[in-house]
């Protein structure tokens, strides 16, 4: 298991959660187990989830399941338009 925080500077939208998810900084994390059958250390990703703070107030988060992908391209965006102009 690998845990990493993603900080977006503008709000952004993932295809597996249904609102508009506010700028901020996300836990991430990426499930992976070792493959079998093979002749050197390898790792295959299982899942990856994002926690994103209950809407009903402070304390709890809710964990999606997402696509590495989809989050890959909610950074590049992000990043993209943080060059264009100030917030």
């Amino acid at each position: 298991m690998t845990t990493k925080t993603f900080t977006f500077t503008r709000p952004f939208r993932l295809d597996e959660v249904e609102h508009e998810i506010p700028a901020g900084a996300y836990r991430v994390e990426t499930e992976e187990e070792t493959m079998d059958n093979v002749s050197f250390v390898a790792y295959r990703r299982v899942a990856t989830h994002i926690f994103l703070p209950l809407s009903g107030g402070p304390g709890g988060s809710e964990m999606f399941v997402i696509h590495p992908e989809g989050l890959t391209r909610a950074v590049m965006l992000d990043r993209a338009r943080a060059l264009e102009a100030p917030v």
